[in-house]
């Protein structure tokens, strides 16, 4: 059974309550606790129903609304940060939300009501025309933006990108095979020797493209140096190194890659 009478129309005790004070046309932030207390208990009396759930629920908001009324009349409790309290603050709380999704509920079911009415026609906008987006106005998107705000955007951009920068792994480099032989290099250099017979050391890295060619062009230097095919000589220290190579010019002898190891044929 239903709760009948007097409250055959109401949800629940917030419900009850809200049309209490509508009927009162008072502010739900300042309700007369007393007068609403007096006329809920008088609506409850008038309550016939054997559903115990649906009574307690009115109950406790009865309890609730006799121990605001009580606390109404002590001496207002003052919070931690010197503010008076109000005793009705955590139920006009409730009433609101419970007020926003009762209106939001009813609109919703005209929604639904109205719906069936309604028909809706299948779009005949040719594709072209739906695909069609207005040029941008560069004068209106860049309104009002000054070098210090575009400099501004920048700087907050390379920071979120060195953000994600890892500072540790950022600094790992790749491992790699280069395709540098240390004997084709010697063949080069011997090569530029002997056209050269006499250059600085300088002038022979001049046209490496990278560390790698370079330090293996030392190695090769090195090498012929070995096999005494060419000299080097330094006047003073960190002076230019002059190389000379010490075949007769004309003669070109073969070169022996006995000594090099393996690994030093292949790669440099």
């Amino acid at each position: 059974m239903g709760i009948s009478y007097k409250l055959d129309n109401f949800e629940g005790p917030l419900d009850l309550l809200l049309h209490l004070i509508d009927k009162n046309k008072v502010n739900i932030y300042d309700i007369p606790i007393v007068i609403i207390t007096e006329q809920y208990l008088d609506y409850m009396n008038h309550m016939e129903t054997e559903d115990l759930n649906i009574v307690s629920e009115f109950l406790v908001m009865a309890a609730t609304l006799i121990d605001i009324k009580a606390r109404m009349l002590l001496p207002k409790e003052v919070n931690e940060e010197g503010e008076e309290e109000d005793p009705r603050a955590e139920l006009v709380a409730r009433l609101l939300e419970y007020k926003y999704f009762k209106y939001m509920a009813s609109e919703l079911k005209d929604r639904e009501v109205g719906a069936d009415r309604l028909f809706f026609k299948t779009p005949t906008v040719p594709a072209e025309v739906a695909k069609y987006e207005p040029p941008v106005d560069l004068d209106r998107l860049l309104d009002g933006l000054t070098l210090a705000k575009l400099q501004e955007i920048f700087r907050a951009v390379t920071k979120r990108t060195e953000d994600r920068v890892d500072p540790i792994r950022s600094r790992f480099g790749n491992i790699r095979k280069e395709a540098v032989s240390l004997e084709d290099k010697i063949k080069s250099v011997m090569d530029f020797a002997r056209r050269n017979r006499k250059f600085s050391f300088r002038r022979m890295l001049e046209g490496q493209p990278d560390k790698i060619e370079v330090v293996v062009t030392f190695l090769a230097l090195l090498e012929l140096m070995k096999i005494g095919k060419i000299t080097l000589t330094q006047e003073h220290l960190f002076d230019d190194m002059m190389i000379e190579t010490l075949e007769p010019e004309g003669e070109e002898g073969e070169l022996d890659f006995s000594d090099l190891g393996e690994e030093e044929k292949v790669n440099g």
